[in-house]
């Protein structure tokens, strides 16, 4: 089943949307009324069992992390529909199947189809589109499904298949603290040196830090060190979730004890090894670090992203390690910094020079105060939308005509939780 028309409670919210941002912009009515709309018509597929299965957009696949950005901001709504609710539900319920199919892998198919990247050299089966090893994918579904609670009191959404589900995730993050440990090894016969891990599949060498191992970014870009420092800040506040969920909801003090080490442990790792010097000699969040004394000072435009790190409920906005990284990262220090004539931001290794990418304009939106800096950005995601009154994946700075992937269902969304933002109207845990 999938919506064939848009829900009476998301078009009257979407109604006061358009009458909020007309006297502004009508272009941020405009595109935000399309993208709303297209996510519920274009990815959504609800199936007779309760669960929900959301295409990325034009990838025939679902990304656990993608798909719980997707409906984020629904959640505003959800409280007050309950088949919204059921199919915000839906989605955990899947994402939690899928996790324990296989928590090593980031990307999975609607059926066992074979569909995806079936050649990697990886243990791959008939339902996974891609088995890139990344820890936000296993932040997000717990994201989603505590966010869904504290929206709307739901609860179903823990249930055995969830229960099961964090205990893998919680196996999978002890054991990546000591990667020379692990059984996943990743490698594809590609030319693409980002696509692929070295030294026979466990990617470059780590030393112990206490924090988590990541083979892949959430641009699902090869790490080039392996502590991939702004999931670890991800995983360091889904823990804290769990630790709620454990006593209040699921009452199991193994489990809290459990995730408060992981969590203290991570915590002190990033503490530790995760705050080094940029250029002018202030210390900021390191992005990527390997505990042997290697660290680069860059961020990537896919969240968790450490400019992001406010909105994933890290650190407060005006934190002073996080105010010196975000000046750094919106600067020339920041090898994936562009300005052009129309636009500047920050784009990343996955994307053509000079492209920056609407994902990571909404964040840094998304963890300013300065209201009349989030209305700079929403004017210029507009105006550089090539014409489609969608957002995409990235853009030039010069010629927002020419721009990676036409349906991208995780940008628009977030062009929507700005603009929704902006009329102070937030998820937030």
């Amino acid at each position: 089943m999938t919506y064939s028309t848009v829900p009476t409670s998301v078009q009257q919210f979407m109604d006061d949307m358009t009458k909020r941002a007309e006297a502004e912009n009508p272009r941020w009515a405009e595109i935000f009324n399309k993208c709303f709309a297209n996510t519920l018509l274009t990815t959504v597929k609800r199936f007779d069992d309760g669960s929900t299965f959301l295409l990325t957009g034009d990838i025939p696949a679902m990304w656990l992390r993608d798909s719980t950005a997707q409906v984020r901001p629904y959640l505003a709504i959800a409280k007050e529909d309950d088949d919204l609710q059921a199919m915000i539900a839906g989605l955990v319920k899947r994402q939690f199947r899928y996790i324990n199919l296989d928590p090593y892998a980031n990307a999975f198919n609607e059926e066992a189809n074979n569909a995806g990247h079936q050649t990697d050299h990886t243990e791959m089966n008939p339902w996974i589109w891609e088995r890139k090893y990344e820890i936000d994918s296993l932040c997000y579904p717990i994201q989603l499904a505590y966010l869904l609670y504290k929206e709307t009191g739901r609860r179903d959404q823990f249930d055995a298949s969830f229960e099961s589900g964090i205990t893998e995730i919680l196996k999978v993050w002890e054991t990546e603290q000591n990667h020379d440990q692990s059984p996943y090894t990743f490698e594809r016969d590609t030319t693409r040196v980002e696509d692929t891990l070295t030294h026979d599949g466990r990617g470059t060498p780590v030393g112990p830090t206490g924090m988590t191992w990541s083979g892949f970014r959430p641009s699902d870009d090869v790490c080039k060190y392996g502590y991939l420092v702004p999931s670890n800040m991800f995983a360091v506040v889904v823990l804290s979730y769990l630790e709620e969920i454990y006593t209040d909801l699921l009452p199991q003090p193994d489990v809290v004890a459990r995730v408060t080490k992981l969590k203290n442990e991570i915590d002190a790792g990033i503490k530790e090894y995760a705050q080094v010097a940029n250029a002018a000699g202030e210390t900021v969040f390191a992005f990527e670090v390997d505990g042997l004394g290697n660290h680069s000072i860059h961020d990537d435009s896919n969240v968790p992203s450490l400019m992001a790190a406010p909105y994933l409920g890290y650190c407060a906005q005006d934190d002073p390690i996080y105010l010196a990284t975000r000046k750094t990262l919106l600067s020339s220090e920041n090898p994936y910094y562009y300005e052009g004539k129309n636009a500047k931001g920050i784009g990343s290794s996955h994307t053509p020079e000079n492209y920056i990418w609407p994902i990571a304009l909404a964040i840094e939106g998304l963890t300013t105060s300065d209201k009349a800096d989030k209305k700079r950005i929403l004017d210029m995601l507009v105006d550089n939308d090539g014409g489609t009154n969608l957002m995409h994946e990235g853009f030039d700075v010069n010629d927002a005509n020419n721009y990676t992937r036409e349906w991208f269902s995780w940008a628009n969304m977030m062009f929507c939780e700005l603009l929704m933002d902006y009329y102070d109207i937030k998820i937030t845990a």
